[in-house]
């Protein structure tokens, strides 16, 4: 088996050790035989040694592999046992295993199919694209290798959709006749989520072969002089590749622990009011009016959101009737001290964090903005009393802070990353230590 000229699996090494003995039961002599090898040893001569000194307890696990199912005279792993490897690799590490044989590829597809076994946390990357890979290929960033892997996925050209939203593993995008998909970026797979003609008041126009060539977008129109009387609504006309400027705003996606799927949750329209869809729903679930919503978060059954004012309200999304509740009311977004930009996500804790970041916009010239941050404020939410509690440390914890999901790590998990500090995509890599912005 060409291990190493396919792949360099660089924690494979440490894997063995940990974990093949407890997922293989090795004999003592065999994990003898494994300590031996040198630790500056390659990862490509472990690669090779591995086969060879798992024989004996791959014939007990399968006494009828036979020679066929051998490459070059060294016996492949039984799948289970693969994707109980594979599921602690991290991303890259996993994609290279595919590379290395069909058996491995079928282990990888099938964990990838599954993504309720993968066990290992992964440290967050960046996602981008670049003319220079071509339309098809995300460029995949490793903050763990700091390196690039690109990715070529399906049509419609990457390049030519909106992203509108990443978590779980998936990309949410908008092609160019405003139709939303979920993308999986390692594995290509691709679903597509209810038309936006079911969203309500977007009006499609169809030509002589059903075609549909323009879009009717309803809007409801305010007179500041009869305020709050409003005029209209009004049509107003938009190309299929235009009306996704008018029409999406973001898009979260959440595991459904009762169907073993997804939830979709849409910001969209002029007042960020919110949509929902399960995976297979044919059309969008419009939830109680509301607007300017900004955030999403699902939990335990309820689908909390932030809007930019910082008002926090949930959603029962259990029962045939969708009911709303308050949880915290608007800050006062006049105050300077809370001027900025809200984020909601889940603590470490189990519980519920509102992160406000105040920024402010610097002219760098040659018509060029940088948001320049300059304060973080932490809330715990008090879901008992419904009311946020001011903390000033995140501890041994970091923030990724950017226009998609906010998540919170553990720096003991991740010793890449700096305890107490928070990362955001909008600015430079690092914002810099809580403890060290004015006011934290």
């Amino acid at each position: 088996m060409e291990v190493c000229s396919v792949a360099r699996i660089t924690s494979f090494a440490h894997f063995g050790l940990k974990f093949l003995p407890k997922l293989l039961a090795l004999s003592p002599g065999s994990l003898g035989k494994f300590r031996k090898v040198s630790p500056a040893m390659e990862t490509e001569t472990v690669l090779r040694k591995l086969p060879e000194l798992l024989q004996d307890v791959l014939r007990k696990v399968s006494p009828a592999m036979e020679t066929e199912t051998v490459v070059r005279n060294s016996p492949e792993l039984p799948q289970d046992v693969l994707m109980d490897i594979f599921s602690l690799l991290e991303i890259l590490d996993l994609m290279r295993a595919a590379s290395v044989s069909s058996s491995w590829r079928s282990a990888y597809t099938s964990l990838c199919s599954q993504l309720e076994l993968y066990k290992r946390p992964q440290t967050p990357c960046l996602l981008y694209t670049s003319e220079s890979a071509g339309e098809n290929v995300a460029c995949l960033y490793s903050l763990a290798e700091k390196r690039v892997c690109n990715l070529t996925l399906p049509d419609p050209p990457i390049r030519s959709r909106y992203l509108l939203g990443s978590s779980h593993g998936w990309l949410v995008t908008a092609d160019d006749k405003s139709e939303l998909h979920l993308i999986n970026p390692v594995t290509g797979q691709q679903i597509a989520l209810p038309s936006v003609v079911t969203i309500g008041y977007v009006e499609p126009i169809f030509d002589n072969a059903g075609t549909v060539i323009m879009y009717k977008l309803r809007q409801q129109l305010y007179d500041p002089d009869l305020d709050p009387e409003m005029v209209g609504p009004k049509m107003f006309p938009h190309a299929p590749d235009k009306l996704r400027d008018h029409v999406y705003i973001r898009v979260f996606i959440f595991p459904d622990p009762s169907t073993g799927s997804y939830i979709a949750v849409l910001i969209h329209g002029p007042v960020r009011q919110l949509s929902f869809a399960r995976v297979g729903d044919c059309k969008w679930t419009s939830l109680p009016p509301s607007w300017n919503y900004d955030l999403c978060i699902y939990m335990d059954g309820l689908l909390y959101a932030s809007t930019r004012a910082g008002q926090m309200d949930a959603f029962d999304l259990t029962g045939p009737t969708v009911t709303r509740n308050i949880i915290a009311d608007e800050i006062a977004i006049n105050s300077p001290e809370y001027r900025g930009q809200f984020y909601l996500l889940q603590g470490p804790w189990g519980g519920l964090l509102q992160v406000c970041r105040k920024a402010e916009l610097i002219d760098a010239g040659y018509e060029e903005l940088i948001v320049k941050t300059n304060k973080v404020l932490l809330h715990k939410v008090d879901m008992e009393a419904e009311e946020l509690v001011e903390i000033n440390s995140l501890h041994h914890n970091v923030l990724f802070l950017g226009r998609n999901q906010p998540i919170c790590l553990s720096a003991e998990e991740y010793p890449q990353l700096k305890a107490n500090c928070v990362y955001s995509q909008m600015m430079s890599n690092i914002i810099g230590c809580i403890r060290r912005i004015p006011g934290i």
